[in-house]
């Protein structure tokens, strides 16, 4: 029979969604790598623009500087201020030939202010340029007298920063950000991923590993990992107390409830009655043996367990029954992580719930499949009977202690601990428990346990 794929209890299906380090991280991260956009904008606008249209006043006043010494020095000296400047400061100045060949100096809206700055400052017939036959650079053409020059000086003192610098700026102050922005977020969710480690063990029932450190720095999460720990060490001297008490009622109740049956037994003349009696004190023995299974504290030892093995031992007993028929599809190389007796226990009872419960109203007889398949590292087993399942309400609340569901699952007596033995049992060996109604009739348990490296 092939395993039915249901709205899987057995598979865990979390919500989409990041945890708290990452949201932390993703906020300060926005907010960092936000800042230093608008940093950088607001120093473009408020600090390199004024920067650049400055430089360009002050080549205007180069410009104004040398066309004042070349009008004011004779042709010998001339050639000596033209030769001085070129090797001093960087500037060219040339005779403007009608025949050059020049581009304006207007690839963007910084380089028109720069132009019209000049074009102001140094009057009509100015010509600013980005290229002067072929060569690059800022040149400035003007007028002295008569006579057109050129002057060239170097394109850095007034042309903004290349995209790539930008970029290099940008990339570095985002990986500061991003880094700042891992450190602040792990530093402020460290503690509450050990308190949400510590409470699922205490939830687990493993209360030694859920000590917080009571020394850490920061007062309020030392107060927290305080409080924590005695609320901890509180549940579980509470769970030790109940677990001892439970063992201690249902071992004192075994003495009185031996000498009733053999009581019984020699001193009732009436068969009938005898009978009854001791099926009823065999029943409260049953009910013994539940509160003592319930009660058994501690995490099951694993080990590697055939699967089919354990399947064929549980429904062994019950093969020449005539209440209950077992089917099974279990591979015989499945290997799981379990404790051979606890999950021969697990099996067992669910068998018998499906016996007691699980019978088809036409036969009267409970069909029960038996299914296994292995997915990635986790193995999937369902139990199957084909009874009237139990209402949606009652569904969730099986798994509790002493819980009963509704009139047609609960035909028999009991304690009402099995379906809740077995989650704990489950648990107790690292894996998952659920029930769910079965598509085509019945009730489907599904557990899920580590597969066998």
């Amino acid at each position: 029979m092939p395993l039915e794929t249901a709205p899987a209890p057995l598979e865990s299906r979390p919500r989409i969604g990041l945890n708290l380090f990452w949201r932390t991280f993703f906020m300060l991260a926005l907010l960092l790598v936000g800042s230093t956009v608008a940093w950088l904008q607001t120093f473009r606008a408020l600090e390199y623009e004024p920067r650049a249209i400055l430089a360009a006043q002050q080549v205007a006043s180069l410009v104004n500087l040398s066309r004042a010494a070349l009008i004011h020095s004779d042709a010998i000296a001339r050639v000596s201020l033209i030769k001085t400047l070129a090797d001093q400061e960087a500037l060219r100045i040339l005779p403007r030939e009608p025949g050059d060949r020049w581009d304006p100096f207007t690839q963007n809206d910084l380089d028109q202010r720069i132009s019209d700055e000049l074009a102001r400052r140094l009057g009509p017939g100015t010509v600013v340029a980005s290229r002067v036959n072929g060569t690059e650079g800022l040149w400035v053409g003007f007028l002295i007298e008569r006579d057109s020059y050129w002057l060239q000086v170097d394109r850095s003192r007034v042309s903004p920063l290349g995209s790539k610098t930008w970029m290099i700026w940008l990339v570095v102050a985002a990986a500061l950000s991003l880094t700042g922005a891992a450190f602040i977020a792990r530093l402020i969710n460290q503690p509450l991923k050990q308190l949400s480690f510590a409470a699922s063990r205490v939830r687990g029932g493993d209360f030694d590993a859920s000590h917080l450190d009571e020394k850490v720095a920061t007062s309020e999460i030392r107060e927290v990992n305080i409080g924590f720990n005695r609320m901890a060490e509180q549940l579980a001297k509470i769970e030790q107390d109940r677990a001892v008490m439970l063992a201690g009622i249902s071992h004192d109740l075994r003495t009185p409830l031996a000498r009733l049956r053999l009581e019984a037994e020699m001193s009732v003349a009436d068969e009938d009655a005898r009978n009854h009696m001791v099926a009823d004190i065999a029943q409260l023995d049953a009910i013994i043996d539940k509160f003592l299974e319930y009660a058994r504290p501690g995490l099951a030892a694993l080990s590697t367990v055939s699967l089919a093995d354990v399947v064929e031992a549980c429904a062994y007993p019950f093969r020449h029954a005539d209440d209950i028929v077992i089917r099974t599809d279990v591979n015989p190389h499945l290997r799981v992580m379990a404790d051979e007796v606890e999950l021969a226990r697990v099996l067992s009872n669910l068998l018998e719930n499906a016996r007691r419960y699980g019978k088809s109203p036409q036969t009267g007889v409970a069909a029960v499949e038996i299914a296994a398949r292995q997915r990635e590292d986790w193995v999937l087993i369902k139990v199957r009977d084909h009874g009237i399942g139990v209402s949606p309400e009652a569904l969730d609340k099986l798994t509790k202690p002493f819980f009963r569901g509704d009139a047609a699952r609960t035909a028999a007596t009991g304690a009402g601990l099995g379906l809740s033995i077995v989650d704990k049992t489950v648990q107790r060996m690292g894996g998952s428990f659920a029930l769910a109604n079965s598509s085509s009739g019945g009730l489907a348990a599904h557990i899920k346990l580590q597969a066998a490296k």
